[in-house]
């Protein structure tokens, strides 16, 4: 009777051969001989009790029992190598920085007050914060570079744990010469005659698939213009354009006098989710998710 007991090592080299669809590649990654691969696969088979691979000419495919081990291995290797951190910072004298990874829709001035719980909780724990995309963040918090992710959303990805831990209201940004600038706050409705500006084409994020539902519910489909700069100060979307962006940045003029950050009047709110490894427990986290005071929009149904 198979144990179902699984070996973390081999399942790190059933992962590069799933990934590769080949021993020879994955022994090559790996600096290991083709035999030791071979050997430690035929062992986690054996140990499962089932087959992983099919031979298909020279490539390797997964069985749907290997479908269904790949599926979990790589949120199951990251837990253990956050495990094995926790451990070793237990130890430390001086406790390791609590890396956090947000996405450029979060400003870093918003990162600092969502931050605030943990800084409350833990005032000697240092902490680091990185703007990053969300491809890079997802990947790091998978390879546990990053402790903490937070983006727009509300549906983590599969291979994460997430929470909805703050919404921000919308304000709009538009150059000074806009003819809404000058407003002390707008209607969504006098939105409908400008162009959008956005960060990621329709379909590829959840944020703007938001911000175009934002507009349909207030009755109109904007014309959406990409935004091909990435990374900067979400307000600086607008310079050099007739278009305005949802931003979560306080009403007033900014970047030298040349944006206007107006109100909007039934502001709608946009969504900031953490997300972090599943099973895995950090005190950081428990004090961020203490300190969450939740408020409830209209529910959302898309994801970053």
């Amino acid at each position: 009777m198979p144990s179902r007991q699984i070996n973390l090592a081999r399942l790190a080299h059933f992962v590069t051969v799933a990934d590769a669809g080949s021993m020879t590649l994955a022994a090559t990654e790996l600096h290991l001989t083709q035999q030791a691969i071979s050997t430690s696969i035929r062992q986690l088979e054996r140990e499962l009790g089932v087959a992983l691979f099919d031979r298909v000419g020279r490539r390797l495919e997964l069985t749907p029992a290997g479908i269904a081990l790949r599926a979990g291995a790589t949120t199951l290797l990251s837990a253990a190598r956050s495990l094995a951190g926790a451990a070793a910072d237990a130890a430390r004298e001086t406790p390791r920085p609590y890396v956090v990874a947000h996405t450029p829709a979060i400003t870093s001035d918003e990162v600092f007050l969502l931050l605030a719980p943990i800084r409350e909780a833990l005032p000697g724990l240092p902490i680091e914060v990185h703007q990053t995309y969300p491809k890079i963040l997802h990947a790091g918090l998978l390879d546990t570079t990053f402790d903490l992710g937070l983006r727009r959303g509300v549906v983590p990805p599969t291979d994460l744990a997430g929470a909805v831990v703050s919404y921000d209201p919308l304000n709009i940004a538009v150059v000074v010469e806009h003819p809404l600038a000058a407003r002390n706050a707008v209607a969504m409705s006098d939105l409908a005659s400008h162009p959008l500006t956005v960060w990621a084409p329709p379909g590829s994020s959840f944020y703007t698939d938001y911000l175009l539902s934002v507009c349909r519910r207030a009755g109109f489909e904007p014309s959406v213009h990409v935004n091909h700069i990435q990374g900067t100060t979400p307000a600086t979307a607008v310079i050099g354009t007739d278009t305005f962006a949802f931003v979560t940045q306080e009403t007033g003029i900014t970047l030298g006098g040349r944006v206007a950050i107006v109100a909007i009047s039934d502001a709608p709110l946009a969504p900031v989710q953490a997300l972090w490894l599943p099973h895995t427990h950090a005190q950081p986290l428990e004090a961020l998710l203490r300190g969450t005071v939740e408020r409830r929009p209209a529910p959302l149904s898309h994801q970053n």
